[in-house]
């Protein structure tokens, strides 16, 4: 079992020992990829960990951007987290229904936010299941609290700042999709977009990093993860994916290695795949 860290990932035994905390406030933050005919809003209404509030990643977003679930301005994600009651003062915790998956980004998004006190939880709702533990289908009283928001901008990157990272090198570079799509030899789930990756980018693939019931590898294991795909962790990393979602499990990661110097590109592939100015690597180079 992973160690017990408020900021960064807590086990579903932390959580059932703190289900009381009055300023305790759980986020349900699951989302689907493309094509995955499933509903998450509908799925929380019908069972839910007790007292969860539902996280929208497709909602909490930039939606004057094209690119899909692109970070909030401060002040949409300020008013949307006063409207669930989530505030200043408040230990929060995310989750999300494959175990974990999309709960990293909403780690990420608060973080981003210069909110400190969130964890996502180990295993998510699966596990939390399985251990018997308790649900519900009724959505929570929500009162207002004040949230204060200092966006952290260097733990977001652009199309320009990761173009410049992959031509001078003096970043890490890890992309979290599967081995066949960073590769080139699988269509990306969105239409339009080129397949390969960016170029001097290495792939540390989300799944590698868990365990075999969906949590999260110890420190140990994290380590040895990134040394077998040649990390240099004393370089500082920026994390892609398709979206931007999956990115963040990494970012996870090297936060509980005791890395703190890595940002997220948030536009992705989706961006660069359709950026037809930037290059594409194919292989495994």
């Amino acid at each position: 079992m992973a160690q017990d860290d408020p900021k960064t990932l807590v086990s579903t035994d932390w959580l059932a020992a703190h289900m009381k905390d009055p300023d305790l406030r759980i986020l349900d933050g699951t989302y689907f990829l493309p094509g995955i005919d499933r509903d998450p809003r509908a799925e929380y209404a019908e069972t839910h960990i007790p007292g969860a509030r539902f996280f929208d990643i497709d909602e909490i977003s930039d939606q004057r951007s094209e690119l899909p679930h692109m970070a909030p301005p401060v002040e949409k994600f300020m008013s949307r987290m006063r409207a669930m009651g989530v505030g200043d003062g408040h230990q929060v915790v995310v989750y999300d229904t494959h175990g974990l998956f999309s709960a990293a980004r909403v780690w990420w998004l608060f973080k981003l936010m210069g909110q400190n006190d969130v964890a996502v939880l180990d295993g998510g709702l699966p596990k939390w299941v399985s251990e018997g533990r308790e649900t519900e289908d009724m959505e929570p009283i929500i009162r207002d609290r004040h949230m204060t928001v200092r966006r952290q901008a260097h733990m977001v990157k652009d199309v320009t700042q990761v173009s410049a990272a992959s031509k001078l090198g003096d970043y890490e570079i890890l992309d979290a999709r599967s081995p066949a799509r960073f590769r080139g030899e699988e269509p990306e789930p969105r239409e339009g977009l080129r397949s390969g990756h960016i170029p001097g980018s290495k792939n540390v693939h989300y799944r590698e990093l868990m365990n075999e019931d969906g949590t999260m590898k110890d420190p140990d294991g994290l380590r040895a993860v990134l040394d077998a795909a040649g990390v240099d962790t004393a370089r500082p990393v920026i994390t892609t994916c398709g979206s931007g979602v999956t990115a963040a499990i990494i970012n996870l990661a090297l936060e509980r290695i005791g890395k703190t110097d890595h940002a997220l590109y948030d536009g992705s592939w989706t961006e660069w795949g359709a950026f037809g100015t930037v290059p594409v690597a194919t292989g495994d180079e």
